[in-house]
């Protein structure tokens, strides 16, 4: 009798059926972005409610998964930081983790806040009116938990730990990521890498979906060589630094992917909406994600590359 695992032999590795069964789906996807991105969140805004519910609901998929706390016994790690006249901003990042036993940790992460209603931009952006930013980013925080959702489900220990984030406060300096790298639950020498994804709902065929990093460890080409996702279109950019949270992670000696499908007429506005996903595509670039993952994982470590000085 043949086994039940039929084994499926993909550009990233070898993978079981039960595995292909938990690769990112666009319906999963879109549905975590029409709650992110609802009026009930009011914008994800920080020190806002629907700040605090987003960050609620992110710990609540990292426990149903069986990611384990990461800060002690908790998923949230808290912080406070000033902007502007604005001081003792409350905020918090959410971690979950990945236990496979390993010596060293993969960190995936997506920032969860937005504008909201704008109270705290000084009037940058229209006070008061809801930007729900399905884009910007609840479709990273989808990419976060399908990526979870995969490596906790997929029926292998993989040789790293991994470390979900969904960082608080990007959109007011970067702040959650500034903090956890100043304060990280583990040693930032044991990272194997970071991904980040900001803005990976939008799609354009003619652009492709764009990665950062790829000057930040010097085993990118190798890792990158001949990978391909039927349907998605990408190309890759040497900067390791950059206006998302990636940026604090590279400055502190961690190669980075950043993945970023563009700007678009709704980047910062009330407008950014979640009908407006292209799921299907989101799922596309996550399964590209899944295959660079893979591949880097076949090297015990990664050669941290220094920002040039140019």
């Amino acid at each position: 009798m043949k086994k039940s695992l039929l084994l499926l032999v993909l550009a990233g590795g070898m993978y079981s059926a039960h595995a292909q069964d938990t690769l990112p789906d666009a319906g999963r996807i879109q549905q975590i972005v029409n709650y992110l991105a609802s009026d009930k969140l009011k914008g994800r805004g920080t020190a806002e409610k629907g700040s605090i519910t987003a960050s609620n609901y992110v710990a609540k998929a990292f426990k149903k998964l069986g990611l384990k706390p990461a800060n002690g016994s908790s998923y949230f790690q808290d912080f406070t930081f000033d902007r502007n006249a604005h001081k003792n901003i409350p905020s918090r990042n959410v971690l979950g983790f990945l236990d496979n036993g390993a010596a060293r940790t993969i960190i995936i992460g997506a920032h969860y806040d937005h504008l909201g209603t704008a109270g705290l931009f000084d009037g940058k952006y229209p006070i008061g009116e809801i930007h729900n930013g399905a884009d910007d980013n609840a479709s990273g925080v989808a990419g976060l938990l399908e990526l979870a959702r995969y490596y906790v489900k997929n029926g292998r220990q993989e040789p790293f730990n991994f470390l979900f984030i969904a960082f608080g406060g990007e959109e007011l300096g970067l702040q959650g990521s500034r903090y956890y790298t100043a304060n990280p639950v583990m040693p930032l020498d044991k990272m194997h890498f970071m991904l980040n994804m900001d803005m990976i709902g939008r799609y354009n065929p003619e652009r492709g979906v764009g990665i950062g990093g790829f000057g930040s460890a010097a085993e990118w080409p190798e890792v990158f060589r001949e990978v391909q996702q039927p349907g998605i279109k990408y190309f890759t950019d040497a900067a390791g630094k950059g206006a998302s949270d990636h940026h604090n992670f590279y400055v502190n000696g961690v190669p980075v992917m950043f993945f970023h499908t563009g700007g678009h007429d709704d980047y910062h506005k009330p407008t950014d909406d979640a009908p407006k996903l292209q799921a299907a595509s989101e799922a596309g670039i996550l399964q590209l994600g899944i295959q660079l993952i893979n591949r880097a994982m076949q090297f015990p470590m990664l050669q941290y590359v220094q920002p040039s000085e140019k």
